[in-house]
């Protein structure tokens, strides 16, 4: 896959990216985990998320954050991560003008800046948001919520206990007009040591099922006159 460096805010970002082959195939961007953590777009499960869309045939991306790998700037606790993500859209865009729709998938940290970058994006028509922290990060951005996707966690993650998510799926489950998939991996940690393979058959069953026309929400029901 080729390597990339395109411009960001506070400079150059180094990237992975792989072009469809067809030229309105959506766009799929993956966000890596905690960068001041270890984070970085060569985590197993980013990869594997990358792969994942790539073999579905969207044009696939995933980027070190600023500060991380040969990405220049410093970490910027979000806001500017926000920006790093937004910038990365917009450079896949520039390349695909005829790509009408994207997914963004993000683990940890990158959930975080998923469902933010999902806020700014009306393109974005699903999400995938792996292990996300809402005991860490504030998730009330979400108001409404503007698309259908997949929040997924283990049950014994102790850095995003299982009640913060559920929590936080509550939410956004009471909405009208998207519907939000909850999935539990039984005994997966926050890092799905040795559950890897059970995380991305429950992502890939996901991402199959939508893009063959299921889970989306019931149409509102049409008002008596």
């Amino acid at each position: 896959m080729p390597e990339v460096i395109f411009n960001g805010p506070a400079g150059r970002l180094e990237g992975r990216y792989q072009p469809s082959k067809e030229k309105s195939a959506p766009i799929a961007i993956i966000l890596h985990p905690h960068p001041q953590f270890g984070g970085t777009m060569n985590n197993q499960i980013v990869y594997q998320l990358f792969y994942m869309f790539q073999k579905r045939g969207f044009t696939t991306l995933r980027f070190n954050f600023r500060g991380i790998g040969r990405s220049q700037g410093e970490f910027d606790h979000g806001a500017g991560e926000l920006s790093d993500a937004a910038s990365a859209l917009d450079w896949v865009q520039s390349l695909h003008p005829d790509s009408k729709s994207c997914w963004v998938a993000g683990y940890n940290f990158g959930a975080w800046i998923g469902m933010q970058l999902l806020m700014r994006r009306p393109e974005i028509e699903g999400f995938i948001s792996i292990a996300p922290q809402p005991n860490t990060y504030d998730f009330s951005f979400l108001a409404p919520c503007p698309s259908s996707g997949l929040i997924i966690h283990g049950d014994a993650d102790k850095v995003a206990p299982e009640k913060d998510v559920q929590g936080l799926v509550d939410k956004l489950k009471t909405q009208k007009g998207i519907l939000i998939t909850h999935k539990t991996i039984p005994g997966a940690n926050h890092f799905f040591s040795g559950q890897t393979e059970s995380l991305l058959m429950e992502c890939e069953d996901y991402l199959d099922r939508r893009l063959d026309g299921e889970l989306v929400p019931e149409p509102a029901a049409k008002r008596i006159r």
